[in-house]
């Protein structure tokens, strides 16, 4: 989670403890809870044995070893270049490597032809080619030499131009290197026509007795490219990670200079770098012929106010001293689509982030997953426009969780209507506490009053919203996707004003046209379901605090709560001019089944007593 939302649900969390505390007619100090850490990106790793996670020097160090000369300086750089239906990759005979790969579905964000005729300048690309090589293979001779096949010239099976491939087609590139007669690398790449994937393979012909340590590494180096203009909010979702051990476990660089390293060993399904929206994944197709694996990340500051995150990441394979050795991938390069990712199975929709709040992944994640985000993509096969989408979407979510706000409402109703007699009750007893607190809950009790009963229903949501939260804030869906007017692209911010300056404290420059009209919502809201003097700072205190953390949030999530403050408005009203009024009828008997609040004030009796007793 970003920090932007964990300090909202923190204060979010905060205004309804503080709210609980004042609504309460006998507020009671609660013994208090043990802060919660926040929840690491990386938190999986503690179930797995620490003996199979390590420090070992980073990839960079094992590059600057000194290397052997094997660049062939007769044959110059060429390209070969793949057209599918979803991608323009880019092939150099240098590395044998990707130069560029397009995605064709994806424009950037500064692209100036999002609508009219596009060149593929316009599209996204991931591959950060000016430092050099993205997928290569490294090993250790045996006498003690650094290779890397970055700096290596192959030869290609193919000519240089331009090969497009049709929706149903394939084309296989082989790349081959020989080093002395008899001695070959060679570098396989199958492209597909309606697909991200790649098909690739390494084979090593002659190398026998030629690696050491009896191993080699696969290199993904500088991971992919920040293409987002909101770069610290993309930073925020980017990160490397394995699946290992039956888990995805996360690696994070989340501090400026920081380097993240850990090592693992054993075998691993797939190997991953990621921004908010795209990713680059190596799956082995026998992930049993993998001995581990090693991630490095470092968060850097770009310009006054960017950040960027730069994976370097690697695949330790085994090499049986073979006269001909041979490994296969699968290689995906393109969006955190779920639907996507879902056709390859390997648990690759893990890598598709939904959000957390303090441990409550196991909860969030079946709710976005297997309900909110097929409702929501249920709806966009029939309504094109995503801002029509969200608000249809906010009905249907407010109809599911209706018999809970109600329930919340006529039970602070109820409370309203027992105020006078709790008052009176303050007013004789106010001398003695106990005696207050205990005569409060047996008129609780009398009239079947649960005093958490408006609260309850609120925390039921939580796990609902936080999902949401998640969904929206990550979903690839929104990207780009114009509504009406102002808001021409849902998962960005819809500012209407800048105001050129950041303000002091809470960081805001530019001001969301929706966050505002979230505020307002949130206001009246507040205005129709406060009643009690107390609480009156929090009309005013809510709505301010939501609306300046709303303001870089995007536009979607900004919808979906105005919407949703809307229909709590519409709601709200019929409750309180339409719902009649409610009378306070004493229940058959009270004492049948004491509530939780009951047998607790009980039991704070029973131990006054106590130790009374042992007093005299």
């Amino acid at each position: 989670m970003d920090k932007q939302t964990t300090i909202a649900f923190i204060l979010i969390g905060a205004i309804l403890v503080l709210w609980l505390y004042i609504s309460s007619p006998d507020p009671k100090q609660q013994q208090p809870k043990e802060k919660n850490k926040t929840e690491q990106t990386n938190d999986s790793v503690d179930t797995i044995s620490k003996d199979s996670i390590l420090e070992s020097k980073t990839i960079s160090e094992e590059i600057n070893t000194e290397s052997l000369t094997l660049n062939n300086p007769s044959i110059p750089e060429e390209q070969i270049i793949i057209e599918t239906q979803l991608a323009r990759v880019e092939l150099s005979n240098k590395g044998a490597n990707f130069r560029k790969i397009f995605l064709s579905k994806f424009n950037n964000w500064y692209s100036a032809n999002k609508n009219g005729d596009k060149n593929y300048n316009d599209y996204v690309q991931l591959i950060d080619y000016k430092k050099g090589g993205s997928y290569d293979i490294s090993f250790v001779s045996v006498d003690g030499k650094g290779i890397n096949t970055k700096e290596i010239t192959f030869n290609s099976d193919k000519p240089s131009a331009t090969y497009k491939i049709d929706k149903k087609d394939s084309l296989t590139v082989n790349y081959s290197f020989e080093l002395e007669p008899g001695k070959v690398i060679k570098k396989t790449y199958t492209f597909y026509g309606n697909k991200y994937e790649i098909k690739s393979s390494i084979s090593f012909s002659g190398f026998n007795n030629l690696i050491s340590n009896n191993s080699y590494d696969l290199i993904w180096s500088n991971g992919i490219r920040s293409v987002e203009r909101n770069s610290v909010d993309e930073a925020n979702y980017s990160n490397a990670s394995v699946y290992y051990g039956d888990e995805q476990v996360i690696v994070d660089a989340s501090s400026v200079g920081e380097k993240e390293v850990k090592e693992f060993r054993g075998r691993v399904d797939w190997l991953t770098v990621r921004n908010k929206y795209f990713a680059a994944i190596i799956i082995p197709d026998d992930p049993k012929k993998v001995e581990g694996a090693y991630i490095e990340g470092i968060q850097e500051k770009r310009g006054t106010d960017g950040l960027h995150e730069s994976y370097n990441v690697r695949l330790t394979l085994p090499f049986q001293n073979q006269l001909v050795e041979t490994q296969s991938f699968t290689l995906f390069i393109g969006p955190v689509d779920y639907k996507e990712l879902e056709a390859y199975g390997r648990n690759l929709v893990k890598i598709v982030d939904f959000g957390s709040f303090f441990g409550l992944k196991f909860v969030v994640r079946p709710i976005a997953e297997y309900v909110l985000l097929p409702l929501f993509q249920f709806i966009n096969t029939y309504i094109p426009n995503y801002g029509i989408v969200l608000i249809i979407f906010s009905i249907i979510i407010k109809i599911v969780v209706y018999p809970l706000t109600k329930s919340s409402y006529q039970s602070m109703k109820k409370m309203q209507a027992l105020q006078p007699m709790i008052t009176e009750l303050k007013e004789k007893f106010k001398d003695d506490p106990q005696k207050m607190n205990k005569e409060t809950m047996k008129l609780y009790s009398t009239y079947g009053i649960n005093p958490a009963g408006g609260c309850l229903p609120m925390l039921l949501q939580m796990p609902i919203f936080v999902a949401l939260w998640g969904m929206f804030q990550s979903a690839i869906d929104l990207r780009q996707q114009p509504f009406v007017g102002w808001i021409t692209d849902l998962s960005q911010p819809d500012v209407i004003f800048s105001l050129g300056t950041k303000l002091p404290l809470v960081g805001i420059q530019e001001i969301s046209g929706l966050a505002v009209l979230m505020g307002i919502t949130t206001f009246v809201q507040q205005k129709m379901t406060v009643k009690d003097p107390k609480q009156q700072a929090l009309i005013y205190m809510m709505p301010i605090m939501l609306t300046l953390l709303f303001m870089s949030f995007p536009s979607g999530l900004n919808l979906y709560y105005f919407m949703f403050n809307v229909l709590s408005i519409a709601q709200q009203y019929y409750i309180n001019h339409k719902g009649g009024t409610v009378e306070l009828v004493p229940v058959a008997n009270p004492n049948k089944k004491k509530g939780f609040m009951s047998r607790l004030m009980e039991a704070a009796e029973e131990q006054t007593k106590v130790q009374q007793k042992k007093k005299k």
